[in-house]
């Protein structure tokens, strides 16, 4: 990684600590180069606003990039084997972001703002999960009658739920590992499926 992406990359960080800490009203420009070790003019110059700091930061930490590169590298089709793996990293990747992701329901000016962002990630992996699924059926590894999208959807779904319930301990309606919720669900789910 370059010198460069490095320093813009202290600067997201910063950003996203200060402003899951003090919220994005809460918090100046000022106080997050400072955070980050570097001059506003810098953080300017390098993002322009704090909104675009913000927006940067929504392409470069959630979770996109890894869950495309899981698929075309990780993936053995075998379907109990590949849905687990999904399900762990996804929880995984979203328990990394977990401050992002607190910053955009916190703040409900923000959540309009953030909303096309935040829906980039899910967008993508419901598309190569549906892409999964379909080549799945179409190897005769799991019935053909129903929508893969719609599974995707359903997948998805359910392990968004598990990390929402997941995100404020405190309100928590279950209390289960991740890996037994994994394992299980994961076990329900291809059971369905089986052809």
């Amino acid at each position: 990684m370059s010198r460069k992406l490095q320093n813009q990359d202290k600067m997201l960080l910063s950003a996203i600590e200060l402003i899951a800490e003090k919220g994005y009203k809460g918090v100046t420009t000022q106080e997050i180069a400072k955070h980050a070790g570097f001059s506003e003019k810098t953080l300017f110059r390098n993002f322009g606003t704090k909104l675009n700091l913000l927006l940067t930061a929504y392409d470069r930490f959630h979770y996109g990039a890894e869950m495309t590169a899981l698929f075309h590298e990780k993936l053995v089709h075998d379907l109990p084997t590949d849905l687990k793996l999904i399900s762990k990293t996804y929880h995984d990747l979203m328990n990394q972001n977990r401050k992002l992701i607190m910053i955009s329901i916190k703040d409900e000016h923000l959540m309009d703002v953030l909303k096309d962002k935040a829906q980039n990630h899910p967008r993508q992996l419901l598309r190569i999960l549906t892409e999964y699924l379909t080549q799945m059926q179409m190897e005769q590894k799991i019935r053909e009658d129903i929508n893969p999208e719609s599974l995707a959807l359903a997948f998805m779904m359910m392990n968004f739920g598990a990390f929402m319930n997941n995100l404020d301990v405190e309100k928590s309606i279950y209390n289960m590992s991740l890996d037994t919720f994994v394992k299980d669900s994961v076990q329900i789910f291809v059971q369905g499926l089986k052809t």
